[in-house]
């Protein structure tokens, strides 16, 4: 009986695993925002520079919620460099807005995967409750006059052809 039970736990466990996999690496198309006006932000990175969201004007921009402490969200941030990497030269640039975490915390995870995106800092979770952010990862795609027109909750391959392709339909036509 303990054998028979074993099985199914590791079978479960597999089948589990399989369709995790499979989420991550199946075509995902991001579901078009429906929620509103953008709300503000305007935070401070690990240096104390601040970033608002007027000086991104004229760039498609992806604001990711994080946190240390969520394994999806420590998977999916190397993806949003590679999208980044991805469009290097065009008019786009990803915003990490880690959530309610110090900046120890912060500075000590980017030593152990360390990134080029901007890292800002929603110290007190404010800006998370403004954007209605209540699971993450949370991922909203801007178009370059900064209305939000996707969103995506869950980890997702932000580098995979479709969603690097709406984000390029995003992007202002050259001049």
């Amino acid at each position: 009986m303990r054998r028979t039970a074993a099985r199914l736990l590791f079978l479960s466990g597999l089948l589990l695993g399989l369709a995790g996999a499979s989420a991550a690496t199946q075509e995902v198309h991001l579901p078009a925002w429906t929620g509103g006006p953008t709300p503000s932000l305007a935070l401070k990175d690990p240096d104390g520079r601040l970033h608002d969201l007027a000086e991104y004007r004229g760039k498609v921009l992806l604001v990711n919620f994080w946190a240390t402490w969520c394994a999806p969200c420590r998977e999916e941030l190397p993806s949003l460099e590679r999208l980044r990497d991805a469009l290097r030269g065009r008019p786009f640039e990803a915003l990490a807005v880690n959530v309610a975490e110090g900046e120890s915390r912060v500075r000590r995870f980017l030593t152990d995967v360390p990134l080029r995106l901007p890292i800002l800092l929603d110290r007190d979770g404010n800006a998370q409750r403004a954007w209605g952010v209540r699971g993450l990862p949370a991922t909203f795609l801007l178009d370059s006059e900064g209305a939000i027109r996707y969103w995506y909750l869950g980890e997702l391959d932000w580098a995979q052809p479709p969603i690097l392709r709406t984000v390029e339909s995003l992007l202002p036509a050259a001049r």
